[in-house]
Parts: structure tokens; C-alpha cells; sequence
């Protein structure tokens, strides 16, 4: 297994800087999931660590030792695509054998037979060893690509969004299989990802990749919860956090554009956060609730409803706040409702830089 940095790298293709002064320590054993959006600098940085391009500037080190000049055979890394990179003719078996009889250092048979066998019970597929691969569908065909990097026994897994050409059902199931199987191994996961569910659900440690800088890293719990910066808490979350402009006055917040307030006790003691500063407030739409008795009034622009809970849209003039409720609750859209905060899970952002105050200073 392998520990993985990268130091300081940067990365250009002609005019285009794809990754700029990127630092990443992902440890011996742990699943990692980089996450951004597409163009974010993912593909690269996973491309940098299997050997597949070099870095502009800085260094990758596997296991401390610096392997800038390291071939990706010599690094041993094991690469996942999106695309099922199968022979179609060859049967499952034949795909799965195939990274074991290189011409040079070829295992002897009894061995590939195990490691064939051991793969094909970990991921469910004996039952197609004998099929070709181009009668399999997508996500067996994606077992198979996962079976083909399991049976060389890499020192890293490099997976670059391998589910997101499957259905929602079937990612869903394979998620939970290869936090098992990364568990199983102990082996150290790379998974890149622009799905946020993948990362929150799968990840040891997340890191937010943007413009090819790491915003925050951190467990999803921290990221999700204790957002560096107004970018990282607009794009993790599933509706993503509610993010208003507005200041502090007398231990209430009032926001700014709208003139409705807030109570805001508890937290206004955060350091920084004083009188009249320009901040914004992020509240997740889980701790915004509806109340009759609550101080802001509000319409109800959307419902969407979850099976287990809605998410509602509300207007309050020109703004729009998103609050997940129970499913239970009776609402109807244009209908007025009351609404209110829970003043502890709100986090303040500094408005000129968007930096969130707990990791300012």
C-alpha cells in the first residue's frame, strides 16, 4: 500500500493552467475522494500521480520516495476510467488474466488462477468468467475494470469517475461495494468524482478541488458542516446551503437587501463577527424550519417532493431559501408560511472574501 503527496505542483498546457500550487497528502490505506467540478484540474492531478504527465513544477512522492522520473509501469499504480478499457472479444476471464501475463516477469498459472478467482468472488461476477465481455452490461463491464486493477495488486488505486456512466440504482450499489472492497484491502483509493453524494457517502478524507487549487480538505462530516469558504458550502450539500447577505446588529442578524431578521444568539460571540461588518449567512435547509409563531414570513415558490421529505422554496422578496421539511407537512406553492433558523448551525462568512470566519486569521 502507499502513502501519496503531491508538493506544490502546478501544471500547464500552453495558455492553460490546469493545476496551480496544488498540495495533497493522502495516507497509507485511506479513501480519498477529489472532488470538483468538471475542468476543476480531477483528471489531471490523478493523471500526475499514475505517471500519465509530469508536472510543470513541484513533486509527487509514493511512499517518500520522489518518482518524478518513474515510468507508470515502475510506479504501480492501478487506473480505473469511466470507460471500460476491455478486450471485447477476450471473456471475462481472459480480461482478467490479461494484466498477469506480461511478457516479461509472468506469474506462474497456479497464481494468476487465485488472483483471477479471488477477484471474480470479491466483486460477484464467477458466474460470467466464461462470457465475453461485449455481452456484459455497464455494470458488469465496470466489475470486470475494477477486477482487471484488483488481481495486479497495485500499491494505489486511481479511480476517475468510474460510475457516472451507470444508472442511479446501480451507482448506488457499487458505491457501497467499493467502500467495502477498499476496506477489504486496505488499500489507498484515489476516487475522483464531480458527484458530491459519491464523495460525502464514500470518502475517509474529501478535498474540494477549484480552478486546480485545493479549497478544503478535511472528513465529509468538516466539509460538510464546516465549510471553508462560500464555495465549498454552495457545492457540497444536496440542496446545497442557503448562503444570505446581511450583518449583525445587537445580536440579530439582519439581511441586508431585505430587511427581514433573524435572532442570532449563541454564535454572534465568533470572532470577527462584529456590529455592521458585511457577512453572509449559511444555514443548510435541514435547519430552517417552518412555525407559526416563527418571525419571518415567507411564500412558498416549489415543492419537491423526496418520499421521505420535501424541499421547499421560499421567497421572501427578492431572496430564495431552500428548507428541507417532513414529508407530512401540507403545503401548497404560493401558499404564506412562517419560518425561522436554528442560530447554532449557522455559519458566517466574511462577504468581501468569502472566507468562513472559524478558518480566517
Amino acid at each position: 500500500m502507499a502513502h501519496i503527496q503531491l508538493k506544490n505542483i502546478s501544471k500547464t498546457f500552453g495558455n492553460h493552467t490546469a493545476l496551480a500550487g496544488l498540495d495533497l497528502d493522502i495516507a497509507d490505506g485511506e479513501f480519498f475522494v477529489l472532488l470538483g467540478e468538471t475542468g476543476a484540474g480531477k483528471t489531471t492531478t490523478l493523471r500526475m500521480i499514475a505517471g500519465l504527465e509530469k508536472p510543470t513544477e513541484g513533486q509527487v512522492f509514493i511512499d517518500g520516495v520522489d518518482v518524478a522520473n518513474w515510468g507508470a509501469a515502475e510506479r504501480d499504480v492501478a487506473l480505473v476510467l469511466q470507460q471500460y478499457s476491455l478486450y471485447p472479444r477476450y471473456t471475462v476471464r481472459e480480461n482478467l488474466e490479461f494484466p498477469l501475463k506480461p511478457k516479461i516477469r509472468r506469474l506462474p498459472d497456479a497464481e494468476i488462477k487465485d488472483r483471477v478467482d479471488r477477484a471474480a468472488r470479491t466483486l460477484r461476477i464467477e458466474h460470467l468468467l466464461d462470457r465475453k465481455t461485449d455481452r456484459l452490461s455497464g455494470g458488469e463491464m465496470q466489475r470486470v475494470s475494477i477486477g482487471r486493477a484488483i488481481v495486479r495488486k497495485p500499491r494505489v488505486f486511481l479511480m476517475d469517475e468510474p460510475l457516472s456512466a451507470l444508472d442511479a440504482k446501480l451507482r448506488e450499489a457499487l458505491r457501497t461495494e467499493l467502500k467495502n472492497l477498499q476496506m477489504q484491502l486496505g488499500a489507498t483509493f484515489l476516487f475522483v468524482t464531480h458527484d458530491q453524494i459519491e464523495a460525502m457517502s464514500m470518502g475517509d478524507k474529501v478535498g474540494v478541488l477549484n480552478h486546480g487549487r485545493i479549497v478544503q480538505t478535511g472528513t465529509p462530516y468538516e466539509i460538510y458542516n464546516n465549510p471553508r469558504d462560500t464555495y465549498v458550502a454552495s457545492f457540497v450539500g444536496s440542496p446545497p446551503m442557503n448562503l444570505v447577505d446581511g450583518k449583525l446588529v445587537n445580536g440579530r442578524a439582519v439581511m441586508a437587501p431585505l430587511n427581514f431578521e433573524l435572532p442570532f444568539e449563541g454564535r454572534a460571540k465568533t470572532s470577527g463577527a462584529t456590529d455592521g461588518r458585511p457577512l453572509v449567512f449559511g444555514i443548510r435547509p435541514e435547519d430552517v424550519y417552518l412555525d407559526s409563531g416563527a418571525p419571518v414570513e415567507a411564500r412558498v415558490h416549489d415543492v419537491e417532493n423526496h418520499g421521505v421529505e420535501k424541499i421547499l422554496t421560499l421567497r421572501v422578496g427578492d431572496a430564495m431559501l431552500r428548507a428541507t421539511v417532513p414529508a407530512r407537512t401540507d403545503v401548497a406553492i404560493e401558499q404564506p408560511v412562517r419560518f425561522a433558523w436554528d442560530p447554532d448551525k449557522v455559519v458566517l462568512f466574511d462577504k468581501g472574501s468569502g472566507i468562513n470566519l472559524h478558518h480566517a486569521g
